[in-house]
C-alpha cells in the first residue's frame, strides 16, 4: 500500500492530467448519446415500425469487439480522441435508446386517453405526460451509459487519446501493478462520482409524486439535485469547450506527430526521437504514444495521422510488404527502404543500431526438464507445453504461424495474452512458453533463457525511424536529426535502457532523455 501511496505522489500531475481527460473524452460522448439516443427513443415510441430496426442496429453496434470498432474508425478519423468519442458514443446509444423507448411505451393506456379526453394535443400529451413519467427509466438508460462510458474509455489509450487507460495499458506492459492501480481507481472512483450525480440529478428532474427506477415515490428535493445538476452542466460546458477550442485553435503548422507502439521499449523510443526533435529544431511535438501496434501505428501513418515512429525492418519486411524470403541485416534494410518510398511514400532513415529481433523464452527449470536450448529442441517437446504470446505473434508468418511452417511446432495450448501480461503468466505456471522481444528488461527481471533460432526463422529486426515523405519535403531538417540516431544503441544499451522501465519503473520520457543527455545530443 505504501509504495502504491509513493508512487501516486511521485506521479501526481501525469494521473491528475490524465483524470482531467477522462472526464472530458466520457463526458463529451455521453452527452452527444444523449442527445442523439433520447430524441432517437421519443421517434421509435411514435413510429413503432422503426423501433425493431433502430434497436437491432443498437444492438449489432453493440455487439462489435471495442478494439475491432475502433480499428475499423481510424482509417476515417485518424487517432487521438475522435475514434475515442465516436466508439464510446455508439456503445452508450443502446441503454439509452431503449429505456426511452420502453419508458414512453409502458405509460398506462388509460392515462393518456385522460389527457386526449382533456383536449391536450399529442406534442403536449408528450412534454407533460409522458417524459415526466418515463423520466425514471430514461435517467437509468443514462446512469448505465455514463457508468460503462468510463470504462470504455480506458480503451482510448489505444488510439492516443489519453485518459487513465494510458496508466492501466502502461501498467501492464511493465507488470507495474501500481501503475495499474493509479489508472483502475481513478476509473472506478469516477464512474461511482458520476453516477451518484446523476442519481441526484434524476431527483431533481423527476417530478414530485413519480415513481422512481428503484420503486420508491419522488419526494421534494432537498437542493443538492439542483446544485448536482449545475455542477455537472458546468463541468460538461467546460469539457466541450477546452475540447472544442483545443481542436478548432491548434495550430497545425511546425507541429510533428510522433507515435510509438505499445511496448516499453517504443515509448522510450518515441519519447527519444520526440525530445531529440524539440532539442535541435524550432518545431512542435505532438506525442501520439503507446499505440495498439503495427497495424494501428501504421495505418496512421498512411492516413496522414503520424509523421514519424520508429519502426523495425523485420516487421516492416514480412508484415507490410509480405516479403517471405531470408535476407541479410544490409539487404532487409534495402528492400525496406526502397519499397515504402516507392509503394508507401514514406522515407526510412538510418537505422538506430540495435537488432530486437522475436525470440522464444522459457523458464530455466523448464530448460532443464526437456532439454531445451534451441527452437528444434522446443519443437520435439512442443505438445507438451503451453504458448502464451501477443495477439499479434499468433497472426505472423514471423511469428507463430512461421513456427508451425519451419520447425513443426504444435504446442498442447496457445494463449494470446498483452504483452506484459505473458510474463506474469510464464512466472505463475500457467504457461511454459512466451514470445519475446530480444531486448526486453524483463528477460533479466524474470532470469529466463532465450532459446536458439537455429533454423533463422526470424529475420533482423532493427530499428529505424520512418517517417512520411511530405513531411520531410515540408521540413527537411528532420532527417538529419533523426539520423544522428544512427548507431547510437546497440543491443545490451536498449536491453538495459529497457531494463530501467521494465523493472525499476523509472517513467520512459526520463529514461529516453537521460541517455540522450548520456551521449551528447541534449543539454
Amino acid at each position: 500500500m505504501r509504495s502504491f501511496i509513493n508512487f501516486v505522489i511521485e506521479r501526481r500531475e501525469q494521473v491528475g492530467t490524465l483524470f482531467l481527460e477522462h472526464i472530458q473524452l466520457t463526458l463529451l460522448a455521453v452527452f452527444i448519446a444523449v442527445v442523439v439516443g433520447v430524441p432517437m427513443g421519443i421517434l421509435i415510441a411514435k413510429s413503432k415500425n422503426l423501433a425493431k430496426p433502430v434497436i437491432g442496429v443498437a444492438n449489432v453496434v453493440q455487439a462489435i469487439p471495442s478494439l475491432a470498432l475502433l480499428g475499423f474508425l481510424i482509417p476515417f478519423l485518424g487517432i487521438g480522441s475522435k475514434p475515442a468519442i465516436v466508439m464510446v458514443f455508439l456503445y452508450s446509444l443502446l441503454p439509452i435508446i431503449k429505456n426511452t423507448y420502453t419508458g414512453l411505451t409502458n405509460i398506462n393506456p388509460d392515462t393518456l386517453e385522460a389527457a386526449e379526453g382533456m383536449g391536450m394535443t399529442k406534442n403536449l400529451i408528450l412534454r407533460k405526460i409522458q417524459i415526466p413519467l418515463a423520466l425514471p427509466v430514461i435517467m437509468t438508460g443514462i446512469r448505465i451509459s455514463a457508468v460503462t462510458a468510463v470504462g470504455l474509455m480506458t480503451i482510448a489509450a489505444f488510439v492516443g487519446a489519453g485518459g487513465l487507460g494510458y496508466m492501466v495499458f502502461s501498467g501492464v506492459q511493465s507488470v507495474n501493478n501500481n501503475m495499474i492501480l493509479a489508472g483502475a481507481i481513478p476509473a472506478g472512483l469516477l464512474a461511482l462520482l458520476l453516477d451518484f450525480f446523476l442519481g441526484k440529478i434524476e431527483d431533481e428532474v423527476v417530478p414530485n409524486g413519480i415513481k422512481k427506477a428503484d420503486g420508491t415515490l419522488k419526494v421534494k428535493s432537498k437542493g443538492f439535485g439542483q446544485l448536482a445538476l449545475k455542477a455537472t452542466a458546468a463541468i460538461l460546458a467546460i469539457s466541450m469547450v477546452s475540447y472544442g477550442v483545443t481542436s478548432l485553435l491548434a495550430d497545425k503548422d511546425n507541429v510533428i506527430r510522433v507515435g510509438s507502439k505499445d511496448f516499453n521499449e517504443q515509448l522510450i523510443l518515441g519519447h527519444m526521437v520526440s525530445s531529440l526533435i524539440e532539442e535541435k529544431t524550432e518545431l512542435t511535438v505532438q506525442r501520439d504514444l503507446n499505440l495498439g501496434g503495427t497495424s494501428v501505428a501504421f495505418t496512421a501513418m498512411e492516413s496522414d495521422n503520424l509523421d514519424l515512429y520508429v519502426e523495425y525492418t523485420g516487421t516492416i519486411l514480412v508484415n507490410v510488404l509480405e516479403h517471405t524470403e531470408k535476407t541479410t541485416p544490409e539487404e532487409a534494410y534495402d528492400i525496406v527502404k526502397a519499397r515504402l518510398s516507392e509503394e508507401y511514400g514514406i522515407t526510412t532513415t538510418d537505422p538506430i543500431g540495435f537488432n530486437n529481433t522475436y525470440a522464444l523464452a522459457v523458464r530455466k527449470d523448464t530448460a532443464e526438464e526437456y532439454g531445451l536450448t534451441t527452437y528444434s529442441d522446443l519443437a520435439r517437446e512442443s505438445s507438451k507445453l503451453i504458448l502464451s504470446s501477443t495477439i499479434e505473434f499468433t497472426n505472423r508468418e514471423d511469428g507463430l504461424l512461421g513456427l508451425q511452417k519451419l520447425y513443426g511446432m504444435d504446442f498442447e495450448a496457445v494463449t494470446p495474452l498483452n504483452a506484459g501480461l505473458r510474463y506474469t503468466s510464464l512466472d505463475s505456471r500457467n504457461s511454459d512458453v512466451i514470445d519475446a522481444f530480444s531486448t526486453d528488461g524483463l528477460l533479466v527481471a524474470f532470469d529466463l533463457l532465450v532459446l536458439e533460432d537455429d533454423k533463422g526463422l526470424f529475420p533482423p529486426y532493427y530499428a529505424v525511424p520512418i517517417v512520411r515523405d511530405e513531411t520531410i519535403e515540408t521540413y527537411p531538417e528532420l532527417e538529419d536529426v533523426l539520423n544522428l540516431l544512427s548507431g547510437k544503441i546497440d543491443d545490451e544499451t536498449m536491453r538495459q535502457l529497457n531494463f530501467k522501465v521494465d523493472e525499476e519503473q523509472q517513467d520512459p520520457r526520463r529514461v529516453a532523455e537521460d541517455y540522450l543527455r548520456e551521449i551528447g545530443l541534449m543539454e
